[in-house]
């Protein structure tokens, strides 16, 4: 089995030849199209062992002190150099805890509707926009793993706090604030993936008021006890809950705008229709899973 081994990035062709002489293959989208800015692509490394495991993006200083912690590697380029949006980097780590899988393969999309058909396919998706607050195309990395591996844990944090102990606990952060916009705490869902049967779960669902608690806790679904509108100026409660199940587990989750809705449903990628960010003046936000 052939692994991503190693992985870099250019901002300009002298950096490109360089990873070429090396040995790197280059996936052919600028991580800023749209944006203005460098020129900026993605490079990759096969082999036959010490596989990376897990990649993560970090848009702000804070969310990098737990990756760095828990052993992660940065890949030492902003991926929107150039074009005025967030610092955006990419991290890796290779582990070999029951936690981690192996990737065998990288792919860059630029628009929703490839999106969803990757999802189709079994792919995973980084959540965080590479143009984040560029105003650029969407652009998002996804990874493919070896081994089928279904969500067993969620978790919820509104501080940066737990992130060291998560990420040395097998875990993965959706990198995308789900209170974007909000006015509130930064606050990220978390998830870790299983190959035990047992543990997996096989339903989400978000409540956004009291009636909707209480049907899902009489369904005998399970919250995420972290309120995901946490300090908006709404005040108002969004809880994640989940079932488990051993029919159709869920492979991963992510957060999606709302222009994102309409292909990622026609291509049966199944969309909780309720607001992250409802009660307040925050991006509309959307939980969504294949």
């Amino acid at each position: 089995m052939s692994y991503i081994t190693e992985i870099a990035v250019s901002i300009n062709d002298d950096q490109e030849q360089g990873l070429r002489k090396k040995g790197f293959n280059k996936i052919y989208v600028d991580l800023n199209e749209g944006a203005g800015g460098n020129y900026i692509f993605l490079w990759y490394k096969k082999g036959s062992s010490n596989p990376i495991t897990r990649l993560q993006v970090t848009f702000t200083d804070d969310m990098q002190i737990g990756l760095r912690n828990a052993g992660y590697h940065q890949v030492d380029k902003d991926l929107n150099a150039g074009a005025g949006g967030d610092y955006i980097h990419l991290w890796y780590y290779k582990g070999t805890t029951e936690y981690d899988n192996p990737i065998v393969d990288l792919k860059v999309t630029k628009d929703a509707e490839d999106e969803a058909l990757f999802y189709q396919k079994g792919w995973e998706r980084l959540a965080c926009d590479l143009n984040r607050k560029a105003k650029g195309k969407w652009i998002r990395v996804w990874v493919k793993k070896e081994k089928k591996m279904y969500i067993a844990d969620i978790k919820a944090t509104t501080s940066f706090a737990f992130d060291h102990e998560y990420f040395s606990q097998g875990y993965t952060r959706v990198d995308e604030d789900v209170s974007r916009g909000g006015g509130g705490a930064f606050v990220f869902l978390w998830y870790r993936q299983s190959l035990t049967q047992s543990q997996w779960i096989n339903h989400l669902d978000v409540s956004t008021n009291c009636k909707e608690e209480q049907n899902l806790e009489e369904q005998s679904y399970t919250c995420v006890g972290v309120n995901l509108n946490d300090g908006t100026e709404g005040n108002k409660k969004i809880h994640a809950w989940y079932k488990k199940g051993s029919d159709h587990p869920i492979q991963t989750i992510t957060v999606i705008f709302e222009h994102e809705v309409s292909p990622y449903e026609k291509a049966g990628i199944q969309v909780i229709r309720k607001d992250l960010n409802t009660g307040n003046k925050g991006d509309y936000l959307y939980l969504a899973y294949p």
